[in-house]
């Protein structure tokens, strides 16, 4: 069987899907990857197939001038209430020039099922021009289908197809408990490069970030040694590449980069941020530097933000591009800025969280973690040092996210899935 993947051209979009394609390609399938810009990066690293659809593809240039011409929705977009509109402009504009180049892919190709993420409506498109079946890989909070829906217009109308059947199958990643009973095929959220077993665990390759564990050595994983940031790369890992440096060096995005104690000495605390730059992403570690003074834990900013205060508070500590899945087992709380891959691999950990609201669907994550029991949601001038405590010792959000790691573990695994998959051809 012949399978091609389509992701929007965003790396946090591409990585969840690439555990089915994985799976799929151990089941002796062809697998081809589709997609532009970021995401290539993670296809490319986990060694599968991959195209570029898009040649020369920039969001940020799309977005800029999306928004300058719907004004009234960018505003509603950078303080989170904006809905689909936003998200219907921007990524129906973004399969308009995906499309194309999907569809000469798949002439060369020839898929016998395609596989795509919400917002790669392209991939529905081209699957139902050529009369094969979609399958739609859930990879955020939001319901997939209304995101298909309201991006599919531009592309539908570039290669004249009248609409969308129903997809013949959708994955879920995201556990009931959390967005609710949602029709598909439950599928287990794993690392990028996770081993291949079916326990209810997955096994981190190097294991679960234990260079961080009191030494300065490089994390490793699958996107160890990639560099320096990548504008739009989001989902499960803030960094790539990154190490625990001594005090002193730079992180690969020229950040100040400090040695982070052992583990197990006091409580551990992330802080992260979302690593698409624009308006509406600041504030979130220069809020935590401002109490950390006061908190009785380690904090590490992964890729800290320009323009905090110079020293740091003797317990804050830095690092450059680093995998969150593989640090998440290490911590005791997690403070980040509301992404659908963050939120998730928070809870497949079974780490708190606490989530400050921003542009996009970062406001509508914030408000799901807080109403999961899992974590808070707050902005950033309402955290304090107490909050942070609160957040530590919190039994009731430590029962809830651990509840969230075992019912992740237990769906079941992506090689499961990919026989169901195999079976709708």
């Amino acid at each position: 069987m012949r399978v091609l993947f389509v992701s929007a051209p965003l790396l946090g979009h591409m990585l969840p899907l690439v555990p089915l394609a994985e799976a799929l390609r151990r089941a002796g399938h062809d697998v081809l990857i589709a997609t532009a810009a970021d995401a290539l990066t993670a296809g490319r690293t986990a060694k599968l197939p991959v195209v570029d659809v898009a040649p020369g593809f920039s969001f940020a240039r799309i977005a800029r001038r999306t928004m300058l011409r719907h004004p009234f929705v960018a505003r509603a977009e950078l303080a989170g209430t904006g809905g689909t509109r936003g998200v219907g402009l921007l990524f129906g504009t973004v399969n308009e020039q995906l499309v194309d180049g999907v569809a000469a892919t798949a002439d060369r190709f020839r898929p016998d099922l395609v596989v795509h993420e919400p917002l790669a409506v392209a991939g529905a498109v081209v699957a139902a021009r050529r009369g094969v079946p979609a399958v739609r890989h859930e990879n955020n909070l939001f319901d997939g289908a209304v995101l298909t829906a309201v991006t599919a217009g531009p592309a539908l109308c570039r290669h004249r197809v009248d609409g969308l059947p129903d997809p013949a199958a959708v994955v879920q990643i995201a556990p009931a408990e959390l967005v609710g009973e949602r029709p598909g095929l439950p599928m287990r959220r794993l690392p990028v490069g996770a081993s291949p077993n079916r326990t209810g665990s997955f096994a981190h390759p190097r294991g679960p970030f234990a260079d961080l564990r009191g030494s300065a050595a490089h994390p490793g994983g699958p996107f160890a040694g990639l560099g320096g940031p990548a504008a739009g790369l989001g989902g499960p890992f803030a960094g790539v590449g990154g190490a625990v440096r001594p005090g002193g060096s730079a992180g690969p995005g020229g950040e100040p980069v400090t040695p982070l104690p052992p583990a197990g000495a006091r409580p551990r605390i992330a802080v992260t941020r979302s690593t698409v730059d624009g308006p509406g992403n600041g504030g979130i570690m220069r809020a935590i530097v401002a109490v950390a003074a006061g908190v009785d834990a380690d904090i590490l900013l992964v890729r800290p933000e320009r323009g905090l205060p110079d020293p740091l508070p003797g317990n804050v500590y830095t690092t450059g591009w680093v995998q969150l899945d593989a640090l998440m087992p290490t911590l005791d709380a997690v403070v980040h800025h509301g992404g659908a891959g963050t939120v998730l691999g928070a809870l497949a950990a079974g780490v708190p969280q606490l989530v400050v609201p921003g542009p996009g669907d970062r406001r509508h994550n914030a408000g799901v973690v807080e109403r999961s029991g899992a974590g808070w949601a707050m902005s950033a001038s309402a955290i304090t040092a107490d909050q942070l405590h609160r957040l530590l010792s919190d039994y009731g959000l430590r029962v809830t996210a651990g509840r969230f790691k075992a019912s992740i573990a237990a769906r079941p695994h992506p090689d499961e899935v990919a026989a169901q998959l195999a079976a709708i051809v």
